[in-house]
């Protein structure tokens, strides 16, 4: 496990460096206002719960600068622990001194059915860029907090129940595509991975989001020039433009 947050943490830190040709003068969080509301349906192929479907919230905020972009979401699932995950809970607990002590032996069994689920909240940031198709392609990095909660009519109101239930941080790397097939429409897909303590799990999302009209850009750096040199020069194709971190 800590080999894989090590690799995630490198995925994170790839973003600040593919963006160094840029100045800091470019970021500014004044640009960001909010843009759109997406939601989208996702298949989780989770390491110790059931294959599982999920719902999220992402809300795009725009452009912190020249092709970066903020989007924060709110998701939740719920699942089934694996069998061999609920014998390996039950080895556990039997390795507690209380229950050793008084020679309590708990079987996976009498454990029945365990259910956990997960409610994040996380925040991304997108390397947007466009392919020659007019679609936006993206590769990001992220951290979210997760409510994670145990439940199962043999455990519940019990101190299992209590082990199962955590507040946890956790990292996630994506990539992902977009097109906008109406105005103010797009459909999106992304590919994204998470990394918890406890829990780790691959994702495939596919949703769609309104986008709202937004004003021009604050003039912040080099980003405003060149905002300005573009929209002088007829600014090209949304998907270019927004690339850019300027406003449709």
């Amino acid at each position: 496990m800590n080999r894989c947050w090590l690799a995630a943490l490198c995925l994170i830190g790839l973003l600040p460096a593919a963006l160094g040709a840029q100045g800091l003068e470019d970021y500014d969080y004044e640009n960001l206002s909010f843009r759109g509301l997406g939601f989208d349906y996702a298949f989780l192929w989770p390491n110790k719960v059931e294959t599982t479907p999920a719902y999220s919230l992402r809300l795009d905020l725009g452009y912190l600068g020249p092709g970066v972009r903020i989007a924060p979401s709110i998701s939740y699932w719920s699942s089934t622990l694996k069998g061999e995950e609920v014998v390996r809970l039950a080895e556990q607990l039997n390795r507690l001194p209380a229950l050793e002590q008084r020679n309590v032996t708990i079987r996976a069994e009498e454990l029945g059915s365990v259910d956990w689920s997960d409610l994040s909240l996380a925040l991304d940031g997108h390397f947007v860029w466009t392919t020659a198709l007019g679609v936006f392609t993206y590769i990001g990095a992220g951290a979210g907090v997760h409510a994670l909660n145990g439940r199962g009519r043999a455990i519940d109101d019990t101190f299992v129940e209590d082990l199962l239930d955590s507040i946890t941080a956790g990292v996630a790397a994506m990539a992902g595509v977009e097109y906008q097939p109406l105005d103010r429409f797009r459909l999106y897909a992304e590919a994204r991975y998470t990394l918890l303590n406890d829990i780790q799990y691959g994702a495939l999302r596919i949703g769609g989001a309104l986008m709202l009209p937004a004003g021009q850009p604050a003039a912040v750096g080099a980003a405003a020039a060149r905002a300005r040199r573009a929209r002088a020069g007829g600014g090209g194709s949304l998907p270019a433009r927004e690339a850019r971190g300027e406003q449709p």
